[in-house]
């Protein structure tokens, strides 16, 4: 493969003084060109850059003036060591809310915490950008009152200092722009046209590397690939040399997959959260529930193709075998990316996601604490479609949000999120089915929003290290696992000598919840199939307590269940409901379609590899190392066991390894 190249960012021509049109074409400064302008402001646009951050400054106090609110630096990230700013976000003055005061006749609020803002970051040394953008407000502008504003002030003030004293003041409207970016619905970029004065090329459609990145990401998988000559990359240049998008997996990644392939998610944190580096992570689920990593990349741009682009690589690595269950955040382009390289998969959008959205979204509104409230009763406490319905609705009405866009968004696109909707889908314990639930990306505490490549590439070992670090002691603890039974259940019994330390302390619980729930009546009866309600004491706030209704199916005839809950396609474990039917109806042990093997603390040791690549050659180097790998598992676990056995494990691996060198040498001898 040649050498990667830096992405030096394209040299542009030396630009005049322009005005922005309404429409996002160029003008000259004329005076005609002013009076348009002043008619049509132009809007912040993510892409748009400026020579300085007083030029940026300048921009949106310009554009807030033409609206009609002021602005203000809401915050600033600085370099710690030069002092030097590198990104800020300017706000509507009526954004957030003042502290509350102590004085006697604290002044009243006048802030609504607006959402309005610009965030803009320094993307070399003397050039700013524009990288996020909102302009809705929550409260009236008009152009009228803009007297009013300290920043509009400040403009006039600072026209005064440079202008002489015979002339009447006015408003600088001239803004130096290097170019100017406009994104279409899809998020696809046009550049402006050369005749205006500005490159047409867009730096903006391929990886911005600083010095020493390339080299830093080229060497790492030259090194990768000299040790391990199962690691899998490759890299997407365009006709300049460019880098697009980049794409890797280590054996350990292409191993896990092998066995954890029903359910990942896709994480995009850095790109949602704007990071220096745009990556990508394929992450899944082992059997003690933690995460791994299936895969990493790096996009360019993020449109349709470029996605289209990273997803075909994932899937060539792992050789063409696609998983039952992908979770995204809310971002369409990727959702037309999954569905036309993974037609067949269910695709879902992710509830943590959304759930940490609802601060910024509704966090400025008036009772938002009761929204939230009500917003987390309806998403997680609705067992039918009927409830849920009537609960959005009724908190949509109470609330007055009809007009907000987010929320209807949201109910836009309920079936690819909302619990109630998705009871027939495995997730591996990927989405919350309760508000305190937590998720945390498997690169959290390894990244920042200003880590560079660089920087990543040197973090990225640390990281996996102690991943695997984790799984390996997980599987020894699961291994000797000496576990104190809390009730006198056989199902908790039984549980206990199959699944992992951290899968069955969870069933545990579901056991011990068995004993908060009573009442359990038949109230319906279809040929082989019964219905039961199983009434359940749960704690709602502090510690109130109500009754909740859970309908349980049992099929007398194959011994199977289901509850309206679901807790076993969420989670992969029955509930304490059906748990309940089972026990009513003299069950004493739970049926084996109801113990996922993928839970078991013996699932990568026992589990035959060939049900898992039926269609795979067994010639193929990702076979061999995880078949081998397979039967390696044991070795290393039971030489963990003692010094005595550490020791004969040591000894004869080293033999083993030393046997191996040899068939090569004479591989070698006789070529």
């Amino acid at each position: 493969m040649e050498e990667v190249c830096l992405n030096s960012e394209p040299i542009f021509d030396e630009c005049g003084e322009y005005e922005v049109d309404g429409d996002g074409s160029f003008m000259d400064n004329d005076e005609s060109g002013e009076a348009q302008s002043r008619k049509n402001p132009p809007l912040p646009t993510v892409g748009l850059e400026f020579n300085s951050f007083d030029e940026a400054y300048d921009f949106y106090n310009i554009y807030a003036k033409d609206v009609g609110f002021g602005i203000r630096v809401s915050n600033s990230w600085f370099r710690s060591k030069k002092k030097e700013r590198y990104r800020a976000k300017l706000s509507c003055s009526s954004a957030g809310f003042k502290k509350k005061s102590e004085a006697n006749n604290p002044r009243p609020e006048t802030r609504t915490g607006c959402p309005a803002m610009i965030i803009i970051r320094l993307i070399d040394i003397e050039r700013w950008r524009i990288v996020e953008v909102e302009l809705e407000h929550n409260h009236p502008v008009s152009p009228q009152i803009t007297r009013f504003y300290k920043s509009h002030k400040k403009m006039i003030l600072a026209a005064k200092k440079t202008q002489p004293q015979l002339h009447p003041v006015t408003e600088v409207h001239t803004i130096k722009l290097y170019r100017r970016t406009i994104l279409n619905s899809c998020n696809r970029s046009s550049d402006v046209d050369q005749s205006e004065g500005i490159s047409s090329v867009d730096h903006l459609k391929y990886l911005e590397l600083k010095d020493g990145d390339g080299h830093a990401l080229y060497n790492y998988f030259c090194r990768m690939k000299m040790t391990s000559p199962n690691f899998f990359y490759l890299m997407d240049l365009d006709n300049n040399g460019h880098l697009r998008n980049v794409f890797w997996a280590d054996s350990r990644s292409k191993s896990a997959y092998c066995y954890f392939c029903d359910t990942i998610t896709i994480d995009t944190t850095c790109l949602t959260n704007r990071y220096e580096i745009p990556l990508i992570s394929f992450v899944g689920v082992n059997n003690h529930g933690q995460s791994v990593l299936l895969g990493c990349g790096f996009i360019g741009f993020e449109s349709v193709e470029y996605f289209v682009w990273i997803l075909k690589a994932w899937l060539k690595c792992m050789l063409g075998r696609t998983p039952q269950v992908i979770i995204t955040d809310q971002n369409k382009t990727l959702l037309a990316a999954v569905s036309e390289v993974f037609p067949k998969a269910r695709h879902c959008y992710s509830m943590w996601y959304i759930m940490q959205r609802i601060p910024e979204k509704l966090g400025g509104l008036e009772g938002y604490e009761t929204m939230r409230s009500q917003l987390n009763e309806t998403i997680f406490s609705s067992l039918k479609i009927t409830e849920f319905e009537t609960s959005w609705t009724n908190m949509i009405k109470h609330n007055g949000l009809g007009d907000n866009k987010w929320l209807q968004s949201l109910y836009e696109d309920r079936t690819l999120w909302a619990p109630v909707y998705l009871k027939d889908v495995f997730f591996a314990g990927l989405v919350p089915i309760c508000a305190n639930e937590s998720f945390k990306a498997f690169f959290d505490g390894y990244l920042h929003k200003h880590t560079s490549f660089k920087e990543f590439v040197d973090k990225y070992d640390l990281a996996l290290h102690r991943k695997y670090h984790k799984e390996a002691v997980a599987d020894l603890e699961s291994r000797n696992l000496s576990v104190e039974l809390k009730t006198r259940c056989n199902f908790e019994l039984q549980l206990s000598k199959v699944y992992t330390k951290e899968i069955f302390s969870k069933f545990q619980s579901e056991v011990e919840g068995m004993y908060s729930c009573f009442n359990t009546r038949q109230v319906n009866v279809n040929g082989p199939i019964v219905t039961y309600i199983v009434k359940e004491r749960i704690e709602v706030e502090g510690n109130e307590k109500e009754v909740r209704s859970f309908e349980v199916l049992y099929e007398t005839t194959e011994v199977d269940i289901r509850c309206i809950c679901s807790l076993f396609n969420y989670k992969g474990y029955l509930c304490r409901h059906a748990l309940n039917v089972f026990n009513y109806n003299g069950v004493e042990e739970i049926p084996a379609r109801y113990i996922l093997p993928r839970w078991c603390k013996d699932y990568k040791c026992s589990y035959p590899l060939d049900q898992r690549l039926s269609n795979t050659n067994v010639y193929s180097s990702t076979y061999q190392y995880s078949h081998i790998l397979n039967f390696a598992l044991p070795v290393v676990e039971e030489g963990a066991q003692s010094q005595e056995r550490y020791k004969l494990a040591l000894q004869e691996l080293e033999e083993l390894l030393h046997k191996l060198n040899l068939v090569e040498d004479d591989l070698n001898n006789d070529g």
